[in-house]
């Protein structure tokens, strides 16, 4: 058993690092070349299909050669393939390197969203559909995220890449819908704001309004107030607030 240990971990590492570590001894080395192939490539199609752009942008040359520090340097937390573009953030956040574009991670963090989103099975909570979003607590779905980025992540691309970051954050709102699809829209700083208060619970949609009025150093008047109240319906109508529970 320990003779079968020791040969499984080298044809591991070999597998994983084939330039630092040899195969195990009595492996054709013909077979040995498609199972090296076969592990890689797996792994590469599976990143590829999370993360399009990036591909794209890097180039086919540069793309491999990130999967192949990936997958010879990162140690998995988990060994479920729809987790596996979780794991490749993980690694870029952990181990950057000096060559890495500077809008590497955000753009890897973007393009996953919309798989966390589609596949977040976390559970509605109990509300009123119907509440009042003034005097009510606004129950926020789920299945959203407000984003903030330094990259203006949604715009690069092949034919696109900034010189540097913009001085003002990338925000976005990403939503999954009632088909399951993911939804992304640029949003302004106060809506940002608002849904980042929402999101703490526990207040009116009005103190929430007041809050934010008193942030933005305005005065929260019938007006204010009015327009805020319209912007909380029109994210219940596109399901960013699924309704109210009552004030304690």
């Amino acid at each position: 058993m320990a003779d079968l240990r020791q040969q499984q971990s080298a044809f591991a590492a070999h597998l994983r690092d084939p330039a630092a570590n040899p195969p195990p001894p009595g492996i054709e080395p013909r077979r040995m070349a498609i199972y090296r192939d076969l592990f890689f490539n797996n792994i590469a199609g599976l990143l590829a299909a999370n993360f399009p752009v990036i591909r794209r942008t890097l180039g086919e040359d540069a793309w491999r050669a990130l999967v192949r520090r990936f997958y010879s340097t990162h140690r998995s937390r988990t060994p479920l393939f729809p987790e596996l573009a979780r794991e490749f953030i993980r690694f870029l956040e952990e181990s950057p390197d000096p060559g890495d574009p500077p809008w590497l991670r955000e753009l890897a963090h973007y393009e996953w969203i919309e798989l966390a989103v589609q596949i977040d099975d976390s559970p509605l909570p109990a509300h009123d559909p119907a509440g009042d979003l003034l005097d009510g607590i606004p129950v926020l779905s789920p299945w959203i995220r407000a984003l903030a980025y330094d990259w203006p992540v949604h715009t690069i691309g092949p034919d696109h890449v900034p010189p540097a970051a913009p001085g003002a954050p990338t925000l976005l709102l990403v939503r999954r819908d009632g088909d399951g699809s993911a939804r992304f829209a640029a949003i302004s700083p106060l809506v940002y704001r608002l849904l980042e208060l929402l999101g703490e619970g526990g207040h009116s949609g009005r103190a929430r309004l007041q809050a934010l009025a008193a942030e933005a150093g305005v005065e929260a008047d019938a007006g204010f107030l009015a327009q805020g109240a319209t912007m909380l319906e029109r994210m219940r109508a596109e399901g960013t607030i699924k309704g109210t529970v009552p004030r304690a």
